[in-house]
Order: structure tokens, then C-alpha cells, then sequence
């Protein structure tokens, strides 16, 4: 399953991937793990919780990204759940149709897997592709 936490910069989305990993985490069975592009906000995140700065990792495109991905899945049987900020940041994503791309595939990953997406985009819900508005879970 993938979720998007959606709204421009500046709205509140990593306050709320924040909030949402903290609260995750007192019903977890297996491990959260929560990517950023910087550690500013390790002390706000529950110390149960994983946390990544991707930027600490030569990810420099979507192709990348996924291979990063694929990598933390790989080495923990017990995750259940991957919280990404910056989303499109981190990916480099520049167009409408890489963003689906990535969705696939990162949708295939989740079934493989049984593990469990969250991403914060900064786009207003109506400018997300239209196949990706029903995995919205907050428009902030």
C-alpha cells in the first residue's frame, strides 16, 4: 500500500509524516523506518523509529532511489513500514509520467514485500496524476 501526504511547502506535510510514524510505532510489530534529506528532525521522531538521510547516500536519481530502496528492504524481514519526505526531492522526479513510473514501481515492491509506503509530495492534491488522488490520506 502506498499513502501520499500531499500540499505545497510550507503546509505542515512533515509534521504530519512525522505525527503519523510516532503514533505507527506504538502498534508496531516490526520495524519503521523514516527517510528525509537531512536528520533536522531526528529528536521529533520516536527513537523506535528508523531514521535515514538519504543524502548521506549517493541517490541521485529515481532509478537509485528504488535500488536504496530495495536495499532496506532487503535487510530487514520485520519492516513493515517506510515513511519518505521530500519525496520528490529525494527521487528527482520531473515529470507527471515519472512519478507514475515510480508509483509502480514502488507499488510492486510494496506487494512483494508486505511492506508499507508513506510519502510526503509537495503538490496540491488536484495537480497529482489523477491515478494517484485515491492514495491520498491528507490534502494539508
Amino acid at each position: 500500500m502506498i499513502q501520499i501526504v500531499t500540499g505545497e511547502k510550507g503546509r505542515g506535510k512533515t509534521r504530519f509524516l512525522l505525527g503519523m510514524a510516532n503514533e505507527a510505532v506504538k502498534n508496531a510489530n516490526g520495524t519503521l523506518v523514516y527517510l528525509d534529506k537531512s536528520t533536522r528532525h531526528m529528536f521529533e521522531l520516536d527513537n523506535r523509529v528508523r531514521m535515514i538521510n538519504v543524502r548521506d547516500y549517493p541517490v541521485r536519481s529515481k532509478e537509485a532511489f528504488l535500488g536504496f530502496i530495495a536495499g532496506i528492504i532487503s535487510q530487514d524481514h520485520d519492516l513493515e513500514t517506510i515513511y519518505v519526505d521530500s519525496f520528490l526531492t529525494l527521487t528527482d522526479i520531473d515529470s507527471d509520467d515519472a512519478l507514475e513510473k515510480i508509483f509502480e514501481d514502488l507499488g510492486a515492491l510494496s506487494s512483494s514485500c508486505k511492506v508499507d509506503f508513506v510519502l510526503s509530495i509537495s503538490r496540491e492534491l488536484e495537480d497529482l496524476p489523477e491515478s494517484l488522488r485515491n492514495n491520498a490520506v491528507a490534502a494539508l
